[in-house]
């Protein structure tokens, strides 16, 4: 599919429903289509395990195809934006007209789950095909997106789509390389269709003027909603990080009985001493009231070296913050570099630091999160908003100036692993929460 003209005119897991009203969503009767969506994009993209849907490689543009293929034959209308995301239309959109939009994305992590981001596109696809059933036109146009590339797990870097699309993705982000076959992401790109030499010149691939509201709708990816029995909850707003992918910690390799502790450069203690004293900084913080989580998601030795009676001269280790407040993260990253100083001296030690790459924490509009709060109050659900501590695309259009908004849908097991597992119920729920707060606007 070229990127950007080519306009056109079940199997899912369920939990066991709880029971919130006798209120009946108002688009229950897109049961079987949602269920017979994600049934197909399932097969579609199956793995040894999960599924895999690759950022800007094949199993991504396949479930886009197959979206763009169902939004066709409900009678919409479909377009690739320069960026090579899926746009799809109830009528074609004047330029010079305001219109909200839902967005969310399709591409996973390697044999992931088969509703983190692809819940919100079909989410605003089916709110698409309830106006097109039923003949009704939003007094506000809706666009929905599927945006491309917004998991960092295959090129190290996320919302590839979204950047590319606001002007924000860097030259030097497309000569990531694709962590199966080495190429860049450049490259991937542009076999997908995108105008990769404007997106080099951080050149501005839509007016976000026209962009009334943008939401996302979305599983949560943590425990919370399980915990307090909450089907859908707005999302009040979307931690921001700072990521190491790699930081060393090089000491001095020796013979683990001849070498005393007051002679030693061990690089596993000294790393050992940095997570200790990172853990109790963070502690400390949330007994103030503050919001952060961290993570050490790699650390090792060196496989090619390490033995039970070495003494380990060098630890790798990858090191992540997330806060919904810029200054958590400011203060955090100066507390790991300050730490790192304190142990260099004490354990006879250095670290080197990659670059980190840093993501803005975002506020979601608050006028909108009471819109989706009345919503879920009319469709007889409890009324509970709640932070993301996961990142996605609705940040980076809240950051530009959008007003945007998240709708969570509760989800079991957690999230980028094969063991998602989200309600139909409760998606139907979601859909109708979104499809309410979407014909609220006016124009």
């Amino acid at each position: 599919m070229n990127a950007i003209v080519n306009e056109h005119s079940t199997g899912a897991k369920t939990m066991n429903p709880h029971t919130i009203t006798e209120t009946k969503p108002s688009l229950e009767h897109l049961t079987n289509d949602a269920e017979k969506i994600f049934a197909d994009l399932e097969e579609l993209s199956k793995d040894s395990i999960g599924v895999s849907r690759p950022s800007y490689g094949e199993g991504e543009s396949k479930a886009l195809d197959m979206v763009e293929g169902i939004a066709i034959k409900e009678g919409l209308i479909t377009s690739r934006d320069s960026a090579a995301n899926l746009v799809i239309e109830l009528e074609k959109i004047p330029d010079d007209q305001e219109y909200i939009m839902i967005g969310s994305h399709l591409d996973t992590v390697p044999q992931g789950g088969n509703y983190d981001g692809a819940a919100g596109v079909l989410a605003g696809l089916l709110c698409l095909v309830h106006f097109k059933r039923t003949g009704t036109t939003p007094e506000v146009p809706v666009k929905v997106i599927a945006l491309r590339a917004e998991e960092s797990a295959w090129f190290g870097a996320c919302y590839l789509g979204s950047k590319a699309l606001l002007g924000q993705l860097a030259a030097s982000e497309q000569d990531l390389t694709q962590r199966d076959d080495g190429k860049s992401l450049g490259t991937h790109m542009a076999e997908c269709g995108a105008e990769i030499k404007r997106i080099a010149k951080g050149e501005k691939l839509i007016d976000t003027t026209k962009i009334k509201a943008f939401f996302e709708l979305h599983i949560e990816q943590g425990p919370v909603m399980i915990a307090r029995n909450l089907p859908v909850a707005a999302v009040t707003g979307i931690r921001g990080n700072f990521r190491h992918r790699a930081i060393k910690c090089i000491g001095e390799a020796g013979h683990s009985g001849a070498v005393p502790r007051w002679l030693r450069k061990d690089a596993v203690f000294a790393t050992a001493d940095l997570i200790t004293r990172i853990d109790d900084h963070w502690t400390t913080i949330l007994q103030h009231g503050g919001d952060l989580v961290t993570t050490m998601g790699m650390l090792s030795t060196d496989p090619q070296h390490h033995a039970m009676s070495r003494i380990p001269g060098e630890v790798t280790f990858s090191f992540e913050a997330r806060s919904q407040y810029e200054h958590t993260l400011t203060a955090i990253e100066a507390l790991l570099h300050s730490e790192c100083a304190t142990i260099t001296y004490d354990r006879k030690v250095q670290f080197e630091f990659d670059k980190p790459v840093k993501t803005p924490p975002a506020v979601l509009d608050q006028s909108i999160v009471e819109r989706i709060n009345r919503a879920c109050g009319d469709e007889g659900l409890p009324i509970e908003p709640i932070p993301s501590g996961a990142g996605h695309d609705a940040s980076l259009f809240a950051n530009a100036g959008v007003p945007t908004g998240m709708i969570f849908v509760r989800n079991r097991n957690g999230s980028h692993n094969p063991e998602e597992e989200m309600d139909i119920a409760d998606f139907i729920r979601g859909t109708s929460v979104l499809y309410s707060t979407i014909t609220e606007f006016k124009s």
